[in-house]
């Protein structure tokens, strides 16, 4: 007896080790995946406290290499400074300004290509590791082999953007182009977080109701509004029109003031009023769209996976749009745009997920 009760109580000793190791290595790829996402939004934060600082312009050089290296010594930071000083921002907006005032704005546009580089390193190192040892092959490889050329192109509009800011006369980059930096950021964050969502194994959840296309169009809505909320950024139309509902004494701007620029085309980028205008009216549009897909989802089925997370997306674009509004209103303070913009990608990617989620269950 005493034989027996041995042998029977190993068992609940040892528990077996459930996970395969092809679902543990899928783990760690989808956890390296997650991390890179982290570093894509840490690096749209220190981008938008570059740009609320007046900091982007400070490095007039583009070296992906030596350019690591900040000056070392008081002669190299007077050689960086004397190259600042030749350029329009200086001249028109920052004359007279220290050595160590420059220190600081450079500090933050270094700091955004620092992390620029550390996000290449933890990309490459990681995706050679995992493809050497047949962890990523086939169509998963291809798919982050493109998302690293995306963010290759990345760092080459980046370039780009600042250049604008550096021709004659230009204080600051151009709207179009730092529309154009956020919105490739902010692709590769809802790419990044598609992949590594898919790599989750949900054979074991219960199926749902289908959601349609309404998540992915959500996604599509939200990253037209962090495109126009790029122009906002770049035009500074947030420090006009600062206030809400009404803007400009109305609801509805009249179109004399919204098309002033000729030609008219141009007023979508050009006139801060017409550019706020529209940043405002996608946001409505885009929490209808949430409220209504919550509503309807929870007609479906109000206790399924899917009802609530359209319902987290509503209450997160209700939040986001309340944020919005608090920054306007108190005219654009450093933690209130900050917020706002970070806050953004943090919606972007759950509005991914739940997209992601929704085709794998359909």
């Amino acid at each position: 007896m005493a034989v027996a009760a041995s042998t029977e109580s190993v068992p609940l000793a040892r528990l077996p080790d459930t996970q395969s190791p092809k679902a543990r290595s899928l783990k760690l790829v989808r956890i390296w995946i997650y991390t890179l996402a982290a570093l894509v939004v840490l690096m749209v934060a220190v981008g938008g406290a570059t740009r609320l600082t007046g900091s982007g312009l400070s490095i007039t050089e583009w070296k992906p290499v030596t350019g690591a290296i900040p000056p070392l010594t008081e002669q190299a930071w007077q050689a960086e400074f004397e190259k600042y000083r030749q350029i329009s921002q200086y001249e028109l907006v920052n004359k007279g300004m220290s050595l160590s005032e420059f220190k600081f704005i450079y500090a933050w546009e270094w700091g955004h290509r620092q992390l620029g580089r550390l996000l290449g390193l933890v990309f490459f190192i990681p995706l050679v590791w995992f493809w050497a040892r047949g962890i990523i092959k086939r169509r998963l490889a291809l798919t982050l082999l493109g998302i690293g050329a995306l963010g290759g192109l990345q760092g080459a509009i980046g370039w780009i953007m600042v250049a604008s800011g550096l021709e004659p006369g230009m204080t600051a980059v151009a709207p179009i182009k730092l529309a154009l930096h956020l919105t490739v950021a902010s692709i590769i964050l809802a790419c990044l977080v598609w992949v590594a969502a898919g790599l989750k194994d949900r054979s074991a959840t219960a199926s749902e109701a289908s959601a349609g296309y309404a998540p992915r169009i959500l996604v599509g809505l939200i990253l037209a509004q962090i495109a126009l909320g790029g122009l906002v950024a770049g035009s500074k139309a947030g420090y006009t029109y600062n206030t809400w509902p009404l803007m400009d004494g109305a609801l509805v701007p009249p179109s004399s003031a919204l098309f002033v620029v000729k030609p008219w085309i141009e007023n979508f980028v050009d006139n801060v009023l017409l550019v706020q205008f529209n940043h405002r009216l996608l946001a409505y549009a885009l929490v209808a769209y949430a409220l209504w897909h919550a509503w309807k989802m929870r007609r479906y089925d109000s206790k399924s996976g899917a009802s609530r997370r359209a319902t987290g997306m509503a209450c997160l674009l209700l939040a986001q749009m309340v944020l919005g509004i608090v920054t306007l209103l108190l005219v654009v303070p450093l933690w209130a745009g900050l917020a706002h913009q970070v806050f953004a990608m943090a919606v972007l990617a759950m509005a991914v997920v739940h997209a992601r989620v929704s085709v794998v269950q359909a």
